[in-house]
């Protein structure tokens, strides 16, 4: 296949980004549509190896699989293309929506049009969901790592890296050793030590010149994130907790409302859940110094959350199909992308709970978000069932859809 050229590299990640709406597990399913499906320029096999590539790497793992796809696709400027353009527009809309909260308080239109956003969202993860599981559930035990996966995020709340290094483990533990070794594959231009010293240079650099300046809030803004962006195993759900204790209760950064307030519009946002770092940042800087500081704030956020996101694609793609091309690491793969659709069913009940229901409640003797079935939220159960029409009945394409909700959102409000 001819590799597509920069300019259609950029009318199509430019179109997932702006409607990358729903968290991985939507913006998963809208990548592997746009680039699976209807473009072919990538396999099943491929994605779904990037994608369990992705689930192992610390940071969004979304934005590091569009990333990677750009990287195959084009090399390096493909990636920083596909890259840049997933994270971009959510950015800037999560720049107008804290300097909007900073200044005017919440606003309850824009949150409105969200809340029919929201309810398109979860029927378009669950169609996603049944895309992923009929390509990569082929066999009793891949369909038994999915249940496990899920039963041990959502139920028993385990540690995500630990699911999936369980699930890795496994893999290779099960690889039968009769199996003949794959094709010899060499890495594709890995130049590892100009990599590393080209992107370790660009995160930390700022982060030095902080240290040596006198700027003791931008500094601990740069440090705090940039150790964010080597913990964060499996998105930014498995490290919210954490998060919201720091800024909250460690540096007074941001009350509890506002961390709340936060996250629900990030979620609502284009772009990784991780963007909540920025409006954290934007929020925290405009207390400091208003809108000066808060633009520093919120830009070093960005630098340091998501410049180590291109140097681990760029350290790691190269190598992978080198290490797929090993039968126990192929097996391993393998069984992280049967985990990865009990990762994505977790996420996505754990999206629609927190939809359809005002108020959760932690389980008695498990760590299960259990609905408060008294808060079930009529307004966004109806929107949730008008999206199922519209998408399901009707097959409207993803933009009418999400127009169409965000405007069923406002009347809603208004009703």
């Amino acid at each position: 296949m001819t590799p597509p050229s920069d300019r259609e590299l950029i009318r199509v990640f430019g179109r997932i980004g702006l409607l990358s709406f729903g968290g991985p597990a939507a913006q998963i399913a809208l990548m592997h549509r746009e680039l699976v499906e209807e473009r072919a320029w990538l396999s099943d096999d491929a994605f779904l190896r990037a994608l369990s590539l992705c689930m192992l790497l610390p940071g969004p793992e979304a934005m590091q699989l569009a990333t990677y796809a750009g990287w195959r696709l084009r090399g390096t400027s493909g990636g920083l293309i596909a890259g840049l353009l997933f994270v971009v527009p959510g950015a800037v809309v999560i720049l107008v929506l804290a300097l909007g909260y900073a200044l005017y308080g919440q606003m309850p239109l824009v949150q409105a049009a969200f809340s029919g956003i929201k309810a398109a969202v979860i029927i378009i993860v669950l169609q996603a969901l049944l895309k992923v599981a009929r390509k990569s559930l082929l066999s009793p035990a891949s369909w038994a790592l999915a249940c496990f996966a899920f039963l041990a995020l959502f139920l028993a709340g385990l540690p995500f890296p630990l699911v999936v290094l369980a699930a890795a483990a496994w893999g290779a533990f099960t690889a039968r050793a009769t199996d003949p070794p794959l094709a010899p594959v060499h890495p594709e231009s890995p130049r590892t030590l100009r990599t590393l010293l080209i992107w370790g240079g660009l995160w930390a650099g700022p982060v030095v010149l902080l240290l040596m300046s006198d700027q003791p809030f931008l500094t601990d803004i740069a440090l705090f994130f940039s150790k964010l962006a080597v913990i964060t195993f499996g998105g930014a759900y498995a490290v919210l907790a954490w998060i919201t204790q720091t800024v909250v209760n460690d540096f007074g950064w941001i009350t509890t409302g506002q961390m709340i307030d936060a996250l629900g519009l990030a979620e609502t946002t284009p772009g990784p859940l991780i963007l909540v770092t920025e409006f954290v940042a934007l929020l925290a800087g405009y207390a400091q110094g208003g809108p000066g500081m808060a633009l520093a704030a919120g830009a070093i956020t960005l630098w340091v959350t998501f410049v180590p996101c291109f140097l681990w694609i760029f350290l790691a793609g190269p190598y992978l199909d080198v290490l797929s091309a090993r039968p126990v690491i192929a097996a391993a793969l393998q069984a992280i992308t049967a985990a990865v659709v009990g990762v994505i069913l977790n996420l996505a009940l754990w999206f629609a709970i927190h939809v359809l229901f005002d108020r959760t409640q932690t389980g008695v003797f498990l760590a299960v978000p259990v609905p408060d079935f008294t808060s079930l939220n009529g307004p966004a159960l109806v929107l949730t069932a008008v999206a199922a029409v519209v998408l399901l009945g009707l097959r409207w394409n993803m933009i009418g859809t999400l127009g169409f909700m965000a405007l069923a959102g406002l009347a809603a409000q208004v009703v």
